[in-house]
């Protein structure tokens, strides 16, 4: 397949043998809870992908890094989704970095050992709260004389046990009087933070998606980013760059999932050449539409326009997604299904990608009211 092939070799060109050393393993034992592939894209300079290259980092773009996450993705889905949760945190934070003000000395300091020293950064947001605004965590932090104390818990929490600094929203009321979204950079170290089991599904298990506890944790005042917010409704700078790096990479590694799928109808030449057809024009529209609010960034979309540019080849794709799936499954034959168990594991994986952040119908009249004149209003 030839857009997977391109897929695959910026993931060659970024991380050499990473591709190569994943599947060297079963996909099964890839998979798996227990699975080494988050180690092993430690080791091949995953973390600093998106670190500018004054940091010590790849500094990919946006395509660049849409075809690294597909490549990477049609090799280990759940290495593919998990390292989304990192990459999207540090373009978030390195976006900030542009404006001094944004961040504190010791915020930079952290920052500029993500690619040098390998760290890997998990994307604390979700609460297992089902409808649950993303921009209005239940995590509270409360203000004591060196900084705060944090209680509360993020599920599911990506990389949860490989991370070695969570960063987590919260809301926070200040002695100042301010209130609102901040986002903490914890270590993951920290006295009062503790893994346990969330994640049952043996579906993008090797993602290490579990609860990460926090009590009583004491995060230095230092190491907090407060959103900038006037009217509570809107994105500011950390929540656009945070909603539109999401939503690219995340529909980028559900992308190279099916194309895993396709491409094996493809060589094993399953069906008619009109099904084989259908099948790839498909495929390519979900990745022309995931590659082209790649390039729309890269010409220099921002702000409100580049969200809704993500969210709609997000939603685009994932109808796509769906159907293409289903097509693939059905082609490839029983046998398939009933010997090789990564046929149902990737069809099953690539529905996932329907219940990331913000749901279809929590945007549905935000996104309309946007596209008829109006701003743009997340939930």
């Amino acid at each position: 397949m030839r857009s997977l092939e391109t897929a695959r070799e910026a993931c060659e060109r970024f991380h050499p043998g990473l591709l190569g050393t994943l599947e060297s393993l079963p996909m099964t034992e890839r998979e798996a809870a227990d699975s080494p592939v988050v180690e092993m894209y430690r080791k091949h300079s995953g973390p600093g992908l998106l670190v500018p290259a004054q940091f010590g980092g790849m500094a990919a773009g946006p395509l660049e890094a849409t075809r690294v996450q597909r490549g990477l993705a049609s090799a280990s889905p759940s290495l593919g989704v998990a390292t989304v949760m990192h990459h999207f945190t540090v373009a978030m934070l390195f976006s900030l970095a542009q404006t001094a003000e944004r961040l504190t000395a010791t915020q930079f300091a952290l920052l500029s050992s993500v690619a040098g020293d390998r760290l890997l950064l998990a994307s604390g947001w979700a609460e297992g709260r089902t409808d649950q605004n993303i921009l209005a965590p239940a995590v509270v932090a409360e203000p004591v004389e060196d900084g705060y104390r944090v209680n509360g818990s993020k599920k599911p929490c990506s990389l949860s046990q490989s991370m070695d600094v969570l960063t987590a929203s919260v809301n926070l009321t200040d002695s100042d009087g301010w209130s609102g979204l901040a986002l903490l950079l914890i270590r993951a170290d920290s006295p009062g933070i503790d893994v346990t089991p969330f994640w049952t599904t043996p579906i993008l298990a090797a993602a290490q998606s579990h609860e990460v506890r926090m009590t009583d944790v004491h995060v230095p005042r230092e190491l907090v980013i407060r959103s900038t917010l006037e009217d509570q409704q809107s994105l500011d700078d950390l929540q656009r760059a945070g909603f539109t790096w999401f939503e690219l990479l995340t529909s980028a590694a559900y992308v190279g999932a099916a194309s895993s799928l396709v491409d094996t109808v493809l060589s094993r030449k399953r069906g008619s050449d009109s099904d084989r057809g259908a099948l790839a024009v498909r495929m390519e529209a979900a990745v022309d539409l995931v590659e082209g609010a790649a390039r729309a960034l890269e010409d220099g979309v921002t702000d409100d326009e580049a969200v809704a540019k993500v969210l709609v080849a997000r939603y685009a794709s994932q109808d796509l997604l769906s159907s293409t799936v289903a097509q693939a499954v059905e082609l490839l034959g029983g046998i398939a299904f009933i010997r090789q168990p990564e046929v149902a594991y990737l069809a099953s994986a690539v529905h996932a990608l329907a219940f990331h952040p913000p749901s279809r119908g929590s945007v549905a009249a935000q996104l309309a009211d946007y596209f008829a004149g109006g701003p743009l209003h997340l939930s």
